[in-house]
């Protein structure tokens, strides 16, 4: 059986994986088989890290958030503040709140207040069953 040259077909292969390659360091992005593992590896931590780009980013929002609805009360944080949210039907995502809270605090507060006058009952409950805690409860 005769050899089969594959020439222009391979050379197509390889310059698109070549490309894609381009701007790794050294073998890898010179040396055809360093760079399809490169390449499988690359794929896999982008796909890897798609995913934890999105919980790294819910827990800095949810941080913010915290942050900023404990710097004026000390009776209220963040789980209380999203429970209440739902309660009031105001769906908001957690990256709504955030930049309010990073770029208008005030807004923030507003927000909070209205629902904290709203909610004033169950508030006090929650505070009697031990579910909130004070600063001088707290063993700080």
């Amino acid at each position: 059986m005769t050899r089969v040259r594959r020439r222009y077909i391979a050379r197509r292969r390889r310059t698109k994986i070549r490309f894609f390659a381009s701007s790794f360091r050294g073998a890898h992005s010179r040396l055809i088989r360093t760079i399809t593992q490169q390449k499988i590896r690359a794929l896999a931590s982008s796909h890897r890290d798609r995913g934890r780009q999105k919980r790294d980013f819910r827990r800095l929002w949810i941080t913010r958030i915290n942050a900023i609805t404990r710097e004026k009360s000390v009776l209220y944080s963040y789980s209380i503040l999203i429970h209440n949210l739902y309660k009031k039907q105001l769906l908001l995502n957690r990256k709504i709140p955030a930049q309010i809270a990073i770029s208008n605090k005030n807004c923030l507060y507003m927000i909070s207040n209205k629902i904290i006058k709203s909610n004033k009952v169950d508030y006090k409950v929650m505070y009697s069953k031990g579910m909130i805690e004070t600063k001088q409860n707290s063993p700080e």
